[in-house]
């Protein structure tokens, strides 16, 4: 099963939907449509896919699961290991509340001392509540940034992340519209 999950995950990414029956059949090489309806009831019950009102195959909860193989030194190298210690969905490990959580694509880099650069997507979650430290995406006098939030002798103010900028006080108005919680970064195109 595993060989044909892994042709109709192939399937999504290169389309952006899910295959149909027939499609499945063919991606399987089954002879039938039976086969493939018995390949997704399998799948089915395994999360890894499911079901509409109308029986149209979706996503399932287990669909975007990446194998955590262990652990990697980042310090003095070690042997390495491989081993299949657990799955993550990064839904769930990334988003706190869907529905409140879009992306950003940063642009500047007054943030490289936190990690962020320009072309990093930052993920940010509208509607929590900002505390002092939190990388945030604020409106300050009219102009969007993300910086950290500061406060210092009771006055509250961005803060970046590299040394050639200097931390901007709200002459008008200061608005925190989101707060960071992940940096994405792809290394391969």
């Amino acid at each position: 099963m595993d060989k044909h999950f892994h042709k109709i995950r192939e399937f999504y990414r290169d389309r952006k939907r899910m295959p149909s029956y027939g499609e499945i059949m063919d991606l399987a090489g089954f002879k039938s449509k039976n086969a493939a309806f018995s390949l997704v009831k399998k799948m089915v019950s395994e999360n890894l896919v499911g079901k509409d009102r109308q029986g149209k195959i979706l996503p399932g909860p287990s669909f975007f699961e990446v194998p955590v193989l262990g652990l990697v030194e980042a310090g003095f190298p070690s042997p390495a290991e491989e081993e299949l210690s657990d799955t993550i969905n990064l839904d769930q490990f990334l988003l706190r509340n869907k529905e409140a959580t879009y992306m950003l694509k940063v642009a500047g880099d007054s943030m490289s001392g936190a990690g962020i650069i320009p072309g990093d997507l930052v993920l940010v979650e509208r509607g929590c509540e900002a505390k002092i430290g939190d990388i945030v995406i604020a409106q300050i006098d009219g102009e969007w940034t993300i910086k950290y939030l500061r406060k210092k002798n009771n006055r509250v103010f961005l803060d970046p992340a590299n040394a050639k900028y200097k931390p901007i006080f709200p002459k008008q108005s200061l608005k925190i519209a989101a707060v960071v919680t992940a940096v994405i970064r792809k290394y391969i195109k």
